[in-house]
């Protein structure tokens, strides 16, 4: 038994997934109970593979900037003695 390969594009990614026997004979309820078992897994998978949003904390939010480091190849002021 083999899955078909991970769709590569849009137009793939929109057909549900195919399940090919190449060895033996299954009986219908073994099949059903594969497509059941397989099902379910597909499905608890895509449930846990949302991504969490990154949370900002108020103390990120109010941070003021890290200032530029100081150019030495400018003299201060007027004194470039």
């Amino acid at each position: 038994m083999s899955a078909q390969d991970a769709p590569t594009t849009s137009a793939d990614a929109e057909r549900p997934p195919t399940i090919e026997i190449t060895r033996g004979s299954a009986t219908e309820e073994e099949l059903a109970a594969l497509i059941a078992v397989v099902s379910d897994a597909y499905a608890q998978e895509t449930a846990d593979a949302v991504a969490d949003e990154p949370r900002v904390s108020a103390w990120t939010r109010t941070q003021r900037p890290l200032r530029r480091p100081l150019r030495r190849d400018i003299p201060w002021g007027r004194f470039s003695g």
